[in-house]
């Protein structure tokens, strides 16, 4: 004998008793997500072992630019970091600041200087300059400042002339920096290449 449609399963269930149901699934989901094998302990190493810190310890800290005195000449008003990246620069493996600080003058639009940073092995030694990559003397703002692949990248904006005011610069160009030969070279979009 076939059964009739109100015998089969759920043929009489209730909108509740599916919502039910999918709460159960959704629980079940999450909790077989949270539960995964050990790598270690099948001898397996998987995927994420991969790219594990080396046997030598943990990714040092990139330098921190806010604890750095920077050489402005801001005419006691107190510098402002504006803009960092950080990133291995020289291939060392341990990571970089590059900082873009002005000083804080609350109005205008002051020069930026971009300075590379460095932190020192010595525990509780406090990060230094390495390098200066825009000397505020340029009169340039830096903007847009990233680190890839171990190139700086900076949109820098200037003046044409004295003439045009210092709020609204009107010459942009895009600068990178690469560690090469022991020194960082600036390379220019006009193919005008020099050494900081």
């Amino acid at each position: 004998m076939t059964p009739t449609p109100e015998f089969l399963p759920h043929s009489g269930a209730r909108p509740l008793h599916w919502l039910a149901t999918a709460t159960a699934m959704a629980g079940v989901v999450a909790l077989a997500g949270l539960v995964q094998p050990d790598a270690s302990a099948t001898g397996h190493a998987g995927p994420a072992s991969a790219s594990a810190a080396p046997a030598s310890g943990p990714q040092a800290a990139a330098p921190d630019a806010a604890a750095v005195t920077y050489p402005l000449d801001c005419k006691g008003l107190p510098t402002a970091v504006t803009a960092t990246a950080q990133g291995d620069l020289d291939g060392d493996g341990r990571p970089e600041t590059v900082a873009a600080v002005r000083c804080d003058a609350g109005s205008g639009t002051p020069p930026h200087a971009i300075y590379v940073l460095a932190q020192d092995k010595t525990p509780g030694a406090a990060p230094r300059i390495v390098a200066t990559l825009l000397e505020a003397g340029k009169r340039q703002t830096a903007a847009d400042l990233t680190i890839s692949d171990g190139v700086v990248t900076a949109s820098l904006l200037g003046y044409s002339s004295p003439q045009v005011p210092r709020y609204s610069p009107d010459v942009k160009q895009l600068a990178k920096w690469r560690w090469s030969g022991g020194k960082f070279r600036q390379e220019l979009t006009n193919s005008d290449a020099r050494s900081v």
